[in-house]
């Protein structure tokens, strides 16, 4: 149960490829990231990722009108139906085929699929119960290529579909007999987007090259007509009605009418449905690559707004096409425009750069901007309090994230090359980072810049960085010159050059109780180096392979290394003698790349763990490298405790174990014959030089590797730098039943009991015992303020750590605020000197609480400065009025008393305006 970690978020990938969509309350965001799905919640500043996974990049996403099911369907056809509410996968199906774009009809009861140059359209799921949750009505023709963008009418009789032939076909969603289908033509260049109109039949075209048609139907929606049924439907309602006593009346006769037996007259029935179009415009072209990419339009405002591939988004007010105002966001293609529900905000994704923005129109100005590592991410580190986690990149960007809120809050881009390395300082205010541009940089967190730039005297590339407990020595491994150097955090001085590895430097690691440096190297040695007594070598330890990376353990008595040959050696550093090795070459199991010519039972011969990490409590490791799966071993008992699959996303390469004979043809792989085409799929790179557009871009794909591995201090979490982004997997107490020193005569019911006799210590006890998070908190909760002084120190020592774990989760979502610092308090003045002796296991739980205590101090500090600050002002003004009254001169008594009054309603507006505030804080904030 202790490594029950389970996927918990995705950060530093806001958008990969596919569609946005705004969810029905207009508050957030769901965005594709890569083959998942993560949530944006603008409105409490948060971002979840669903605990699901496609095979595939994600194509497409089509969300319910109610908001409560999705459809997702990656670039393999694969389509899940997703619950949003409960967050699970309700079916899985197969479209058998490419699907460019799915939506439900607004009434919710159907949904159409584009997919080659067809449309299907199905019954969507949740209305009854069936055996099949996807089951097809119709299958509409017509398209001579590839179908694009789909729109319905607001009734959902009839819905539009776009096609790269040029043209558009507007199809009856029922058997209409004035309408079956008709095409629409009058465009040069593939249809990027079609639109109706509110209320109306009446529609809008856009096409790649910036051309917009807008047509009008002759006929309004209530004009569409059924087809009266024909064959065996017409026999069955006739003997239907011969079966009917009673005379044939007028209501009869309407009965047969709507049944479709009965027809009006020839001369009564309206003509078929008819389109015309009443205008063309063009958008303003500003280059060869300015081609338009993606629209939305919201019917209710008459509110267009289209992408292009330079970066500019124009916004229209139709049908008069008047231009709102043109703004350019991004270097690189907008891949998708979304707009929400009350037509505020617009959404833009740019896969290029892997950018996600929110923009409000009318105020003009950003919503939310986020953006992840252009390239892989290299390394991550937390933060000592676990709040922040910093990463550094190939982009030479190093971004520092919430992980509370998933987003990232300050970018540093001073580096003019790819980070190696990034650490914390022990106080957590400062990063120190290195790069391949010859500079460590030491970035402040109060004032958001770069304060200290260390380098060596001549130019070298850094590959790796570390700083000391007390946060005054900083160090950086050499690539080229297999040197060390050392420089002071105070003066930024270089202090020394510690040179004999007579290789490039993969590792440093500071001991966190001694000032001991350790370095590990390509030249299959780890140095030990003191620092305390002038920086010399006190003991080299001799490896058998190439030495990768090197850690401390938490308390500093053991030293991990990775070597090339996948083993872990373990080393005692004080007597330099090797305690213990794990041999990790059958748990990496790498997959084989689609160019490979050798078996990946073979290539994982020359794979290896290229990042250790130890838990917080010293006792477990954690391993990654060249493979999709991340390893934790038992240090102790050297075996596999659990292994972690970080991605199934066959979009990747090196991710299948055996080479897929549909692929090899008589000219050989077809990923090597394609390699240049340049498939949809792969990722642009452009070629140094080009700015805009895709000029000269050559596609990949990217290989699934983990770079970096790090332990939360708290334990609950680790994280990993990916090739899918910065995955977080987290502890998930509430799905476990994790008993502690059970027995039959403990049960709810006793614990109950306990409670009403007023036995509270033998109530806390047992319910620690059954371990359910809600019988805790009634336990807890149940004891008055003014004895938990005395129920605190009655508490046996054992159970105090799992009281303060408790108490530290419970921060998190719990009201009750002040109680529960009454209970921390009282625990730690009762038992901490006892406590001390067992600093080391205790550690994680601290620090687990200290982080959400200084999560609640933040939040209460910028409330009670708000309220300070608006009291402050109201008396102000208060004063401001009561100086100003003596010099007036007073009139009757009436106004006398009519000034009195005003008088009060100041005073009330003031005590509102406290009060006020401190609850929908309070609400909002510590909820």
């Amino acid at each position: 149960m202790k490594f029950a970690y389970r996927f918990s978020n995705l950060l530093g990938t806001v958008y990969r490829c596919g569609n946005l969509n705004f969810t029905c309350d207009g508050n957030s965001v769901i965005s594709p990231v890569g083959n998942r799905v993560t949530v944006f919640d603008l409105k409490n500043n948060k971002s979840d990722t669903l605990p699901l996974a496609t095979r595939y990049n994600i194509k497409c996403v089509g969300l319910s009108p109610d908001g409560r099911l999705a459809i997702i369907v990656d670039e393999g056809g694969n389509a899940l139906l997703v619950s949003l509410v409960c967050r699970s996968v309700l079916h899985h199906f197969h479209f058998k085929g490419s699907v460019h774009s799915v939506s439900f009809s607004p009434d919710g009861r159907k949904f159409v699929v584009t997919k080659g140059n067809i449309a299907q359209l199905y019954h969507a799921p949740g209305r009854k119960r069936e055996f099949n949750a996807f089951v097809l009505d119709k299958t509409y023709f017509g398209p001579y290529d590839e179908t694009t963008c789909i729109d319905w009418t607001d009734d959902s009789r009839c819905f539009v579909v776009g096609s790269k032939d040029m043209s558009t076909w507007v199809f009856g969603a029922e058997r209409w007999d004035n309408l079956i289908y008709y095409a629409l033509g009058g465009h040069k260049d593939a249809i990027v987007a079609c639109f109706f109109e509110s209320s109306s039949l009446d529609l809008y075209t856009l096409s790649q090259d910036g051309a917009l048609c807008v047509w009008q139907c002759d006929t309004p929606p209530e004009g569409l007509r059924l087809k009266a049924p024909t064959g065996w439907r017409a026999d069955l309602l006739q003997r239907e009605d011969e079966n009917e006593d009673g005379d044939e009346d007028e209501d009869g006769e309407r009965e047969a009418t709507v049944r479709g037996k009965a027809a009006p007259a020839a001369e009564e029935q309206p003509g078929k449905v008819k389109y015309s179009r009443l205008a063309k415009y063009f958008f303003n072209k500003e280059g060869d690559f300015n081609n338009l990419t993606a629209a939305a339009y919201h019917k209710k405002t008459h509110l267009l707004v289209t992408g292009f591939a330079s970066g500019i988004f124009h916004l229209h007010e139709l049908p008069e096409f008047n231009l709102i105002h043109s703004l350019s966001i991004s270097d690189q293609r907008i891949a998708s425009v979304s707009i929400n529900s009350s037509g505020d905000w617009i959404a833009f994704g740019c896969s290029g750069l892997g950018q996600l923005l929110v923009w409000e129109w009318q105020s003009e100005s950003y919503v939310l901007k986020q953006q992840g590592h252009f390239n892989s991410m290299v390394s991550l580190a937390y933060s000592p309090d676990g709040q922040y986690i910093v990463t550094g990149g190939d982009d030479g960007k190093v971004k520092v994230w919430n992980t509370l809120s998933g987003f990232c809050f300050i970018t540093f881009t001073e580096h003019s090359s790819g980070v190696t390395g990034v650490t914390f300082t022990a106080t957590g205010y400062v990063i120190v980072t290195s790069s391949m541009d010859g500079t460590v940089r030491a970035f402040d967190l109060h004032r958001y810049r770069n304060f200290r730039t260390f380098t060596s005297p001549r130019p070298t590339q850094f590959s790796c960085v570390a700083v000391d407990s007390s946060g005054e020595i900083v160090s950086a491994g050499a690539q080229d010159s297999f040197e060390i150097f050392i420089w002071s955090m105070q003066t930024g001085r270089l202090l020394d050059v510690l040179s004999g590895h007579e290789g490039p430097i993969s590792g440093l690691c500071f001991n966190p109780m001694k000032s001991v440096l350790a370095s590990a190297s390509w030249d299959r040695t780890v140095r030990l180096w003191d620092m305390a007594d002038s920086w010399r070598t006190t003991e080299t330890l001799a490896l058998t392979s190439d030495a990768l990376a090197v850690t401390f353990r938490p308390d500093g008595a053991e030293l991990a290394v990775a070597t090339l040959n996948s083993q872990i050696t373990f080393w005692d550093p004080e007597n330099a003698v090797q305690t213990g090795s794990i041999e990790g070459r059958h748990d990496l199991k790498t997959g084989r790349k689609e160019l490979d010519k050798i078996t990946a039972k073979h290539s994982a011969k020359g794979k290896a763990f290229t990042t250790l990490c130890y838990s917080a409590d010293g006792q477990s490791i954690l391993a990654g490298g060249m493979s999709k799966f991340v390893c934790i071993y038992h240090i102790k008992e050297q075996i596999l405790r659990k292994k972690f699959e970080i991605s199934c996303n066959l979009s990747l390469d090196a991710m299948e174990e055996f080479l897929n004979r549909r692929k090899m043809t008589e000219f050989g792989n077809l990923a090597l014959i394609d390699q240049d085409a340049g498939e949809e799929a792969g990722v642009a790179i452009p070629l140094p030089g080009v700015k805009k557009g895709d000029m000269s871009s050559r596609h990949f794909k990217p290989e699934i590797r983990v770079t970096s591995l790090r332990f939360s201090p708290t334990g609950r979490c680790w994280a990993a730098t990916t090739t899918e982004g910065l995955l977080i997997y987290s502890l998930d107490a509430q799905m476990l039943f994790d008993p502690f020193e059970l027995d039959t005569s403990v049960t709810p019911g006793r614990v109950r009991a306990a409670l009403r006799q007023r036995d509270f210590t033998r109530a806390i006890l047992m319910a620690f015992r059954l371990n359910e998070k809600k019988l805790l908190q009634e336990a807890l909760e149940s004891v008055p303020w003014d004895e938990i002084d005395v129920v605190s120190s009655s508490l046996p020592e054992l159970y105090v750590e799992k009281v303060l774990e408790f108490l530290a989760s419970s921060f998190e979502a719990s009201h009750h605020l002040e109680f529960y610092l009454i209970w921390t308090q009282k625990l730690l003045m009762a038992h901490g000197q006892k406590l001390k002796s067992r600093a080391g296991t205790l550690l994680p739980a601290v620090q687990f609480l200290q982080k959400s205590i200084q999560r609640h101090l933040d939040d209460v500090s910028k409330l009670c400065d708000w309220n300070r600050y608006s009291i402050q002002y109201a008396l102000a003004v208060s004063k401001q009025r009561g100086m100003k009254r003596p010099s007036e001169p007073l009139g009757s008594e009436e106004e006398a008393g009519a000034s009195d009054d005003n008088d009060n309603d100041d005073d009330d507006s003031l005590h509102l305006l406290g009060g006020g505030h401190g609850g929908e804080d309070e609400d909002g904030l510590l909820a």
